[in-house]
């Protein structure tokens, strides 16, 4: 039977937490399910997207480096908000955080079926993305270095993929990457058209997307060893490696496919680059390498929702039976089984919802958790919360100052767009509201706080 009351086996070193990490960033699937959007939206543009979103993940991830080596605990950002900013903050962070870390493995999952299509055509997205989970979580009860080495396998798999549209781009380039730069296009009704300020304003909040994740180390930071002094490199080599391995090869493809305008406005312009140059048998082999990236990001992240909950629980978020259901670890395995169990049914639950009211549930979370964290990070510091914390990011307040500035413009390009960027601020705002209100009727009384334990 499980064990109340019990912790975390520290049995990971950065290498083991780097791998759980990227594979929740997945490139792979980024680079062939998420960038096409920007291309279609800024083109050429996408490598100036890409490289503002670099700089601004780079402000974001020494964020999360400085927080995380202060407070690596399971709970993630709303521990490092609720001891710095208070409690209410906290868990204002805890409800944005519980939605956007329950809804991402059904979002991700029920993508499988259109990516795989092309190895097994007519797949049904819902039975697939209910397999997918259940199998998952029952993975994610398992102990945490053996899924440590299997999504390090799956993640091998995704880097070959990933390595494919690097070998054809530089086999044979067709033009110079500089023009690229310097005079961006994008496809427009009659061709290619210069692309404007705005369209590669929207690509970058797109890049950003597409490069979060390197943030779910703090999540196993009570199962690492000296968490405290490793997990900030841990932190900053997955965003290293995020951009590798998603700005890189689109450098490539960009310099090497003969037809800019088709690659540009193609729904699945990577796919049609490594038939073209690869031929069919091996355009197979990447889409299975994609889909494997997916499901190697559906079991990383379960794993990490587990330890979520789990530190949710401890912290008796959600009431005395639940708690002690909820915080236990299993004897053999080290896992917080109930947990991951828990997040695992939500997620297979979310599989039967509109995929559109999922994005528009989990859409603009990241706002709120990324503007949290960088005033976290100020007032922390000033403060002296953080003080013990052995990483110190440099040129403090810069990093929060430019996240926060780089925020308030995403969130104004989001609600100028009425379809789907303001229903996902409002839903968010929603969710906000919902936790403060929770936290003042119920969590106040109990004189709520995340909890700190000991994490050497």
């Amino acid at each position: 039977m499980p064990q109340t009351n019990a912790r975390l086996d520290r049995s990971l070193g950065t290498a083991g937490v780097l791998l759980l990490t990227l594979s929740i960033t997945t490139p792979a699937s980024s680079l062939f399910v998420i960038v096409p959007g920007s291309l279609q939206i800024a083109g050429t543009g996408t490598l100036l997207a890409l490289a503002i979103a670099g700089v601004v993940c780079l402000a974001t991830a020494l964020i999360y480096a400085e927080l995380s080596s202060a407070f690596p605990v399971a709970g993630g950002e709303y521990v490092m908000v609720g001891q710095t900013l208070g409690p209410a903050a906290g868990f204002m962070m805890l409800g944005v955080n519980a939605c956007n870390n329950l809804l991402f493995p059904p979002v991700a999952a029920l993508g499988i079926a259109s990516v795989g299509s092309t190895v097994v055509p007519g797949l049904p997205p819902v039975p697939v993305a209910v397999g997918v989970l259940l199998a998952s979580t029952l993975v994610g009860i398992l102990n945490i270095r053996f899924n440590a080495l299997l999504t390090g396998a799956f993640l091998a798999a995704e880097v070959a993929a990933v390595l494919v549209i690097l070998a054809l781009g530089l086999a044979a380039p067709a033009r110079d990457v500089l023009p690229l730069l310097l005079h961006p296009v994008a496809p427009g009704t009659d061709g290619l058209v210069p692309a404007s300020a705005a369209n590669i304003g929207l690509a970058t909040s797109v890049a950003i997307f597409a490069l979060n994740g390197y943030g779910a180390a703090v999540y196993f930071g009570e199962e690492m060893h000296g968490a405290s002094h490793r997990i900030a490199r841990a932190i900053l080599l997955a965003l290293a490696g995020a951009l590798l391995l998603e700005a890189v090869p689109v450098v490539a493809a960009l310099v090497a496919t003969p037809d800019l305008a088709a690659f540009l406005s193609a729904e699945d312009p990577f796919g049609a680059f490594v038939r073209m140059r690869g031929g069919s048998a091996l355009a197979l082999w990447v889409a299975a390498g994609i889909v494997v990236a997916i499901v190697n990001a559906v079991i990383a992240c379960i794993l990490a929702n587990g330890r979520f909950f789990y530190a949710t629980a401890r912290d008796e978020s959600w009431g005395r039976p639940l708690d002690a259901w909820l915080e236990a670890i299993h004897p053999r395995f080290g896992s917080p089984a109930r947990a991951t169990l828990a997040s695992g049914a939500i997620g297979i639950a979310a599989c039967f919802l509109p995929l559109r009211l999922l994005l528009v549930l989990s859409g603009t979370g990241l706002i709120a958790i990324y503007a949290g964290l960088a005033l976290a990070a100020i007032v922390g510091r000033h403060r002296g919360s953080t003080a013990h914390g052995p990483y110190r990011m440099p040129l403090h307040p810069l990093a929060a100052v430019v996240t926060l500035l780089v925020l308030a413009a995403i969130a104004g390009l989001n609600w100028l767009d009425p379809a789907e960027g303001r229903p996902a601020l409002l839903a968010t705002l929603a969710q906000l509201l919902a936790s403060a209100l929770y936290y003042r009727l119920v969590l106040r009384r109990r004189g709520w706080n995340a909890a700190l334990p000991a994490c050497p």
